[in-house]
């Protein structure tokens, strides 16, 4: 059901079953799947897909780069499903300096006044709450949580099922299943109620706390990592914090020293 008062460009796709609320605007190249809700006073335009069963509440807006390099060009944005977008959350296509792509998954809530900037990744789960900023090209991998007026940098990464304090300043990457909180963000410990949570076997949860302690036992990080026996290189939970870590970056690694 589209309201009378909604302008919906001839040439967007947009199922049957979608529902769009009054004076939503949707622009001619974008695609919206089965099931989604558009409510009141929504913008989107631009090269964007949208999938199935999300919900777009008032005064959201899907719309060009705040980036003063984009002019026009050719650019995307991919949402999956199953998201909740609350209200005045903005969300922004790529650029081509980013790779011309921001991609959102499945099953996340933005609460509101958040904004995903241009050149993003966001993958499945994630909770963003309101007031939070990522800045462009940043990575945020599945089932993370970050806390209310926090704002994440540029080219920032935040691994998988890792918590973000409120009011925290992230600078520094996050690895996979830590907790980082500060005014500029350090490492607090990791995510053991949320480990437990997820039901993994308690003795990698065991094996990651003491990889922990050895990881960043000293500030040489990397030598460290070298000096880890085979038990803990056997570990799945262990094995993806080394990878995160050793993987080419932007950012420095969040520590409990920054």
């Amino acid at each position: 059901m589209i309201d009378k008062t909604a302008i919906v460009n001839k040439n967007a796709k947009v199922h049957s079953s979608v529902k769009i609320g009054p004076y939503t605007i949707i622009g001619p190249n974008v695609e919206i799947g089965e099931n989604t809700e558009i409510q009141s006073h929504v913008n989107i335009t631009g090269n964007i897909k949208i999938g199935k069963g999300n919900k777009i509440y008032p005064f959201v807006s899907i719309n060009d780069p705040q980036d003063l390099k984009y002019n026009g060009e050719e650019t995307t944005l991919v949402i999956g499903d199953n998201n909740k977008i609350r209200e005045y959350v903005t969300i922004n296509p790529g650029t081509i300096g980013g790779g011309g792509k921001t991609v959102i998954g499945n099953n996340c809530l933005f609460m509101i006044s958040s904004h995903i900037a241009h050149d993003c990744q966001v993958g499945n789960n994630v909770i963003i709450a309101n007031n939070v900023p990522l800045g462009g090209h940043a990575i945020i991998e599945d089932n993370v949580v970050i806390g209310g007026n926090s704002a994440v940098q540029q080219f920032t990464r935040i691994g998988k099922m890792a918590m973000i304090g409120g009011m925290t300043g992230v600078l520094h990457d996050v690895i996979p299943y830590g907790l980082s909180t500060g005014n500029r963000n350090s490492l607090q410990g990791l995510n053991l109620i949320g480990l437990r949570r997820a039901k993994f076997e308690n003795k990698d949860i065991l094996g990651l706390s003491e990889a922990y302690k050895e990881i960043f036992a000293t500030k040489n990080i990397n030598e460290n990592i070298s000096k880890l026996n085979g038990t803990f290189q056997e570990n799945p939970l262990v094995k993806e914090v080394i990878e995160f870590i050793t993987k080419d970056k932007k950012r420095s690694i969040c520590t409990p020293f920054s």
